[in-house]
């Protein structure tokens, strides 16, 4: 096999007992530790709502490490990031499981953040270099399925660790696992075919990315989850996040600016200026934002609205992830067959409609009304997924798969930070406790998916074209 197209079978075996562990690890760990915010809070003796920050610091790591990352990536090569990203990982989980305060315990989730940037900002660049060009599209729904399956099962296997063990377990989990793929990883994972050229990594620049993200973040949250003011107190209520937000935004001009005179942006312009890549991204993120209201407001509705106990609710849930392995295999050989704006589009379709028939459950559904639903969710989701990953990281340049793959994962962050958010504002408005809160959440999740199924048509006729050329 030529060693310019992938690896050959058992080096690509090897080489995906490195990554794949590592993704579920790093996506996992977003979501993991929400269950147990509540004994956490017990013990450092704080307010539930500080606690909170224990998953913010993970979050706005990541998103701010993610681009600078992957272009590191495309300069030094994959290898030596994915590499990085695991030991800080690693080391980051041994320090949350003996942090022993709020303090000590967010900033070791703010570095295990910047090690989750070091191994999802690459993870797709490095897929592309693992397979040949013709088993890219299997490799990707392979990857894809992993991230989407993960991203939801997080309560679960929460819950699964909670019952045996203390929440320091939650994170004492990663060291054995990330010290396996790091020794690994220094001998199965492929090196950069090319590195990109003319590129630099600036330290101000990575500030500003850095800077930008987590202030507009910041802002954003801070404007959705306040509680109402009392009359006469808006002005104090309202000057903090807004004054974030409009710090962030002076900030990315600033950066944008600087970046526009860069031959290898960090902020990936160059890439956003193919149109396919940038329809791609705004699918994505719509759909994550799908996702995440869906996902997060579906708990609410059955606990509280339909009075099923937690067993029940994880056990329903699951026939949404259920569907996205069920149809990401069939996905992934559809590639390079249909246009992705299609497929896409189909599967979007799929999740608008299973999200408008969740919301308009009947007020005691059978169990069997609830899982057919959620099957159709997740047939779309993972419908949706691979071929729309696919595109952006095939529609970069090869020396700029990094910044793709680093795109990959600041648009499902981007989308799901979007639909917390807007559940956030539901939430006030609505009672998330009668099932009111949840039927507006699944109507407005139904809407983003619609929106991202738009997006996704407005690549057809171009893709097709691609296709008989």
């Amino acid at each position: 096999m030529n060693v310019q197209d992938g690896l050959p079978t058992r080096a690509r075996s090897l080489a995906l007992l490195v990554i794949i562990p590592g993704i579920i690890m790093a996506v996992l760990d977003g979501t993991i530790v929400n269950l147990a915010l509540p004994s956490i809070s017990q013990q450092f003796m704080i307010e539930p709502a500080q606690s909170i920050w224990i998953v913010n610091a993970y979050q706005i790591a990541t998103l701010t490490m993610l681009l600078p990352l992957a272009t590191l990536g495309d300069i030094v090569g994959y290898r030596k990031v994915y590499l990085a990203g695991m030991l800080v990982f690693t080391l980051a989980s041994l320090a949350c499981s003996a942090a022993d305060s709020l303090t000590t315990l967010s900033l070791a989730r703010m570095l295990q953040g910047v090690g989750s940037a070091g191994i999802m900002s690459i993870n797709s660049a490095l897929v592309r270099l693992i397979y040949p060009r013709h088993m890219l599209g299997r490799g990707i729904a392979i990857n894809s399925m992993v991230v989407a399956t993960t991203s939801v099962a997080g309560p679960t296997i929460a819950a699964a660790v909670l019952s045996i063990g203390s929440w320091p377990w939650l994170f004492a989990i990663n060291i054995p696992i990330g010290l396996a793929c790091f020794f690994l990883g220094r001998k199965f994972l492929p090196a950069n075919r090319e590195l990109a050229s003319g590129a630099r990594f600036s330290p101000l620049d990575v500030v500003l990315n850095g800077l930008m993200f987590g202030l507009i973040i910041l802002g954003i949250d801070g404007l959705a989850v306040r509680n109402l003011p009392e009359p006469g107190q808006a002005a104090a209520w309202l000057w903090l996040p807004l004054a974030e937000l409009l710090a962030g935004l002076v900030v990315g001009v600033i950066y944008v600016r600087r970046q526009l005179r860069e031959a290898v942006p960090l902020f990936p312009l160059d890439l956003l200026r193919i149109p396919i890549f940038a329809l791609s991204m705004g699918t994505s993120v719509g759909a994550f934002a799908a996702q995440t209201l869906a996902y997060i407001s579906l708990p609410f509705l059955l606990l509280e609205g339909f009075g099923r106990s937690h067993w029940q609710t994880g056990l329903l849930l699951s026939a949404w992830p259920l569907g996205i392995v069920m149809v990401a295999p069939f996905a992934g050989r559809l590639i390079g067959r249909y246009a992705a704006g299609l497929l896409a589009g189909i599967g979007l379709a799929l999740l608008s409609l299973g999200l408008l028939l969740l919301a308009f459950l009947p007020a005691q559904p059978a169990d069997a009304n609830i899982v057919w639903r959620m099957l159709i969710c997740g047939l779309g989701f993972g419908l949706f997924q691979s071929p729309n990953n696919h595109t952006i990281l095939t529609s970069a340049p090869e020396h700029r798969s990094g910044g793709a793959s680093g795109m990959l994962g600041t648009a499902r962050l981007t989308g799901q930070t979007t639909g917390a958010v807007m559940l956030a504002v539901v939430f006030s408005s609505f009672s998330a406790h009668s099932g009111q809160g949840g039927f507006v959440a699944l109507c407005i999740a139904s809407a983003f998916a619609a929106l991202a199924g738009v997006c996704s048509a407005f690549r057809i006729k171009g893709q097709n074209r691609s296709l008989r050329s």
